[in-house]
């Protein structure tokens, strides 16, 4: 199924390329920022987004063979536009010394199980949970914002060396975390590099 671009967004994307020069990088690491910067409108995360391009060509293919995708909390969910995502925040509750949000993150893995790609855009403390679950994800879009251990949480995934998409400040959120995701969904045949 083709997706319908409308002229905004067009428009929107022909703006950023003019004020940043996208032109240099690898296509889905392009893809990926050009949709964060397109969902927050901050320039910024050009120095501040961290992916790696083989990270993302396997997770695109993990994507496109139908692997499931979990989302932290509804926002993020409602946000991945051409892909159901498991979210099961309703379902959980803080407990045993766990947040909600950690909670919900044992609640989907045992519906997914390992090669699931996560998107976590609100809750360090879902973050934390995943990487110690060991769950061998796909990909972690691990973009929670705030001041209390987001940019710690996403340094920890960092230096887990579980393939990931993150940034190195506190900033972050739901619409960026599936602009992320929906980069990679919205790509079918990503360009390989020796062919640019």
């Amino acid at each position: 199924m083709t997706r319908t671009v409308h002229p905004i967004e067009q428009e929107s994307f022909r703006i950023l390329r003019a004020r940043l020069d996208t032109s240099h990088l690898p296509p889905l690491r392009r893809a990926v920022l050009e949709r964060v910067i397109h969902a927050s409108a901050d320039l910024a995360y050009a120095t501040d987004l961290v992916a790696d391009e083989d990270e993302l060509r396997s997770a695109h293919a993990a994507l496109h063979a139908g692997a499931p995708v979990v989302a932290d909390v509804e926002m993020v969910a409602a946000g991945i536009t051409a892909r159901r995502a498991v979210c099961r925040l309703p379902d959980a509750s803080a407990c045993a010394g766990l947040t909600r949000s950690a909670h919900a993150v044992r609640l989907a893995y045992a519906e997914v199980g390992p090669g699931a790609v996560w998107v976590i855009g609100c809750a360090p403390t879902a973050l934390e949970e995943l990487i110690a679950l060991d769950a061998a994800p796909a990909l972690v879009v691990g973009m929670p914002v705030g001041f209390v251990g987001a940019a710690e949480s996403k340094a920890h995934l960092r230096a887990s060396g579980l393939p990931a998409v993150s940034n190195v400040s506190e900033k972050g959120g739901s619409a960026v975390a599936a602009a992320a995701l929906n980069a990679l969904l919205y790509t079918h045949h990503p360009v390989k590099e020796n062919d640019r």
